[in-house]
């Protein structure tokens, strides 16, 4: 045993000082400490120096730099450079233009939740709350869902002046500006809110204060163009709309073939200057409506009017829409859901230089300008749409389940019906925190790149969760279109969601990972810079400073996967209090090992990642998740830790847990290289996969959460429309709850007098006549079960129409030039 000592110090000191990132003198200095006592404590002395000189092998020569730069490093960088993928101009941007939040403590594997705890509690300024209280409430109160759906297929000329009156498209305009000078977390909650009425009016709204003319103008617009455009935007004289997306480049937006050609032109009846545009655009929202377009197309400068180069790059501009050459006007329906969207063409349409965005100065910086402000409006319109959406139907959906009742029972009492009202409740409250989690993040200043790829995947894809599991619940009340129905539209539109602003597939199986394993990653990205320095020297110098530093990162993580896996994460340093810890210790387990599979794909596989998508998508959901449970742990500090709470809490964060596991079994059961997937394997789990899938017990609290009333509900409720209107069925369902579940005693007490004392009435007024006559409830009760009788009927109830009301205004619909068909 004394020969083994000597080696299980060194192995043990080792582990220890990776575990803790203890830096390598500190190792060689503890190692040679542990070594000399194994000797004095009487080890085998020759078990000793073999210990020692293995010790010494590797600490000397990396300890002295004049050995470890030209015999270690310099070998090393010519290898990197070999394997380093190229990037090409596209990459390169996105991966500038954004910048590193908490994401990248989740890529540390050693996450510091001071950070995130530091961060400030998301609040609204007064004048926000004002404005939801007050315009955003008196414009829920107006709209009528299906008016705007089925009979207009647009928003009444009330509501479209409401908007614009009251400066809804210029939420995000700076106050001096005329407009309303909004953080982005007020504008998150105008959105949720809006759409917990009408998805059609969140994105009316939504859409002129995300990515378009108003966002570019403010960071890259002339001073001229700010003075003249964004008041005009804000008040609502001008409706924007931002042309990207043509039939030929959808996702691969950078390989867009409008384009425009720099030439001499008329312009306002003088000579100047300008590009001559030919473009084809769709899926264009409010272009139909529009009366100023953004548009992005490649400039071409063949002649060379402003400089020397032809191909100058992705341009973006405005055009007014009565520019001569501009089609638009046409619309599209998608969905059902009719907000304005369809298609701009133009073909020799010419504008001045002037109405380049940002002038000339800015020709050929189109993608860099769209990049940088996509993760602000990826970050806040579609999770604030998901977001309010599933919160009113969470809110609704568990009230119409304790009102409706079948074989005497609330449906939503039947463990079926428990399972999906969870899933409802769980990822009502993951879509909360995580649309908030990334608008605070924009309102901080932050550009977040990898968050708003999150967040719009997963609040998207949870919210079609919501939606599905509502119509499940609710059945016949949700099939059946109409003036009382508070579910199908929204399930109607839900795939609209998937894939505007980025298609879900291509976020999940290639923006998230791919985008965030090279901008999160601590060293990643400063070795590829690094290795591209001009100055020889200084690119050896600090390839070997960035390089040590990433081994050593990689063999901490090695070392932290393993003995979290080992002990189950149930020991190391964490925050919370008794009830969270484990759920912080859980996701340090997750970092260190997201960090060590994420370093061992991005090294052995190097430019081929790009093309796994399978594995890219599936590490992707790992940090996708763990940014998700950060962002529930968060929100749960920022409201005090209420106690009542804490089963939506546990339900989202072991649900989380659960699919982070699955994505990690799932990724290196398939890992290209197989006896590396074993490695990573035993290294990541090495007792095998522990999470579970949150239990029926959990799953019981939450749904009952969502049937009675409480602060949980209300909670989970905030934020969202539910005055009980005429126009707002969802708002009525939900306000009868409380009255349904007081009258659920007198109800069980007249029902069980039915069924024994023999009532032979069969009209149910009849009964209750009969039933105060005999003394079996109290006169004040027959008026609470009348009561409950009409909540009910309101609640269950479905529209019908004469043939002629569903009948098509137009015989044109369908008969539009189709030169393809058979």
């Amino acid at each position: 045993m004394s020969i083994a000592i000597p080696f299980i110090a060194f192995l043990l000191v080792g582990a220890i000082a990776a575990y803790h990132r203890l830096r390598l003198p500190v190792w060689a200095a503890l190692t040679a400490t542990a070594l000399v006592a194994c000797w004095l404590l009487g080890a085998s002395g020759t078990a000793t120096v073999v210990a020692a000189i293995v010790t010494a092998v590797i600490a000397v020569p990396l300890l002295l730099p004049q050995f470890r730069l030209p015999f270690i490093t310099k070998p090393l960088l010519g290898f990197y450079t070999k394997i380093l993928p190229p990037l090409s101009e596209t990459e390169r941007v996105a991966l500038e233009a954004g910048t590193v939040g908490w994401e990248g403590q989740l890529f540390s594997g050693k996450p510091d939740w001071d950070v995130l705890h530091n961060q400030p509690r998301p609040t609204l300024s007064a004048d926000e709350q004002a404005f939801l209280d007050g315009p955003v409430e008196e414009l829920c109160k107006m709209i009528d869902d299906w008016q705007i759906t089925h009979v207009d297929a647009d928003l009444s000329p009330e509501l479209w002046d409401f908007i614009k009156k009251n400066k809804f498209f210029g939420m995000i305009v700076p106050k001096e500006y005329g407009g309303l000078g909004f953080t982005a977390l007020g504008n998150h909650k105008v959105i949720q809110k809006l759409a917990s009425m009408s998805s059609v009016v969140s994105s009316t709204v939504g859409v002129p204060n995300s990515l378009g003319p108003a966002e570019l103008l403010m960071h890259y617009g002339t001073q001229e163009q700010k003075d003249h455009y964004l008041p005009r935007l804000a008040d609502g004289r001008e409706v924007p709309c931002f042309g990207l997306t043509g039939p030929w480049a959808g996702s691969d937006a950078t390989s867009i073939p409008d384009y425009g050609i720099v030439c001499m032109g008329e312009w306002n009846g003088a000579r100047v200057v300008g590009v001559k545009l030919t473009f084809d655009k769709r899926y264009i929202t409010l272009a139909p409506v529009a009366t100023l377009i953004g548009l992005a197309f490649r400039m071409y400068d063949p002649e060379g009017l402003i400089g020397d180069k032809e191909d100058i790059g992705i341009t973006l501009a405005l055009l007014p829409r009565d520019t001569a050459g501009v089609e638009i006007g046409r619309r599209a329906m998608p969905l059902n859901s009719p907000f304005q969207n369809g298609p701009i063409r133009g073909k020799d349409v010419f504008i001045p230089l002037s109405q380049l965005i940002g002038g000339e100065a800015y020709a050929g910086k189109g993608w860099q300008m769209l990049v940088e402000c996509l993760s602000i409006g990826r970050s806040i319109t579609l999770p604030s749409t998901a977001s309010g959406g599933s919160k009113f139907g969470a809110v609704v959906t568990g009230s119409y389940a304790r009102i409706r009742k079948q074989f005497g029972l609330s449906v939503g009492r039947f463990e079926g019906v428990e399972e999906a009202l969870a899933r409802i409740g769980g990822n009502a409250y993951t879509i909360s925190a995580l649309a908030e989690a990334s608008a605070a993040a924009v309102a901080r200043g932050e550009l977040p790149a990898v968050p708003s790829t999150i967040s719009k995947y997963h609040c998207t894809e949870l919210g079609r969760e919501v939606a599905r599991d509502t119509m499940d619940i609710i059945g016949g009340k949700g099939i059946i279109l109409g003036p009382r129905n508070f579910a199908g539209r929204n399930w109607q539109a839900a795939p609209i969601m998937i894939t505007v602003e980025g298609a879900n597939i291509m976020t999940r199986s290639l923006m998230i990972f791919g985008q965030g394993a090279i901008l999160c990653h601590p060293w990643v990205l400063k070795e590829m810079k690094a290795a591209t320095l001009p100055d020889p020297d200084e690119r050896l110098r600090e390839f070997d400073r960035n390089l040590f530093g990433h081994i050593g990162f990689a063999i901490s993580n090695a070392v932290r996967s393993f003995w979290f896996g080992l002990t189950s994460a149930r020991f190391g340093k964490a925050p919370g209090d008794a009830y969270t810890r484990r759920y912080y210790r859980k996701l340090n387990r997750y970092s260190a090992a997201l960090a060590l599979c994420a370093d061992t794909s991005m090294l052995l596989l190097g430019g081929k990642l790009k093309f796994k998508e399978s594995l890219s998508g599936r590490l992707g959901d790992v940090l996708s998740n763990l940014y998700i449970a950060s962002a529930l742990l968060k929100r749960y500090q920022d409201e005090g830790c209420p106690v009542t709470d804490q089963p939506l809490l546990a339900w989202s964060i072991h649900n989380a847990t659960f699919k982070i596991e699955k994505a990690f079994s799932g990724a290196l059961r398939n890992f290209p290289i197989r006896p590396i997937g074993w490695l990573l394997w035993a290294l990541v789990f090495p007792l095998g996969r522990r999470a579970q899938y949150p239990s029926d017990r959990l799953g019981h609290k939450v749904a009952s959460l969502l049937m009675s009333p409480n602060e949980a509900r209300d909670r989970l409720a905030k934020g969202v429309f539910l005055t009980p209107t005429a126009n707002n069925p969802g708002g009525r369902i939900a306000s009868y709850l409380q009255k349904a579940v007081l009258a659920e005693p007198v109800e069980r007490k007249f029902l069980k007098a039915l069924k024994q004392k023999g009532i032979e009435a069969h009209d149910f007024a009849a009964q209750l006549e009969e039933g105060v006559r005999e003394g079996w409830i109290t006169a004040d009760e027959r008026r609470q079960l009348e009561e409950l009788r009409e909540l009910t009927i309101d609640t269950i109830s479905v529209d019908d129409f004469d043939p002629e009301e569903l009948r098509a205004a137009t015989s044109q619909i369908g008969k539009q030039d189709n030169r393809y068909a058979a």
